[in-house]
């Protein structure tokens, strides 16, 4: 009889781990694609005009609801709609940006992007 309870309360803590795991990597995904920024510090940055702030609040805010609709899709579609997105959140950036200021963002979103391991 100690030989069942200790063999079902092995099995359950295992099973407990490995759905603790699985919970933590679903985290870390999501996190991943989580491309929020502090707004002020991004201005800064590249030297945003308040226009072109507003502008580029709504281009990102509209960026990261495409990031988090790619973090809860499918693992094969997911790449694709990570390059749409980003795709789209830099042409957007180009119509609104200088020269100087698009370079920067660029290179900010790509650095971003390959920490993440997205790119």
């Amino acid at each position: 009889m100690k030989k069942i309870v200790l063999l079902v309360v092995a099995m359950f803590s295992m099973t407990m781990s490995y759905a603790e795991n699985e919970n933590n990597n679903a985290v870390e995904s999501l996190q991943t694609y989580d491309m929020s920024v502090n707004m002020r510090k991004l201005a800064v940055a590249l030297g945003l005009t308040l226009d072109q702030m507003e502008v580029v609040t709504d281009i990102h805010e509209n960026f990261c609801k495409e990031m988090m609709l790619a973090a809860y899709a499918d693992a094969d579609d997911r790449a694709e709609m990570v390059d749409k997105a980003v795709n789209k959140d830099v042409r957007y950036m180009h119509y609104v940006l200088n020269e100087k200021q698009y370079r920067k963002y660029q290179t900010l979103l790509n650095i971003t992007l390959v920490n993440r391991g997205l790119k």
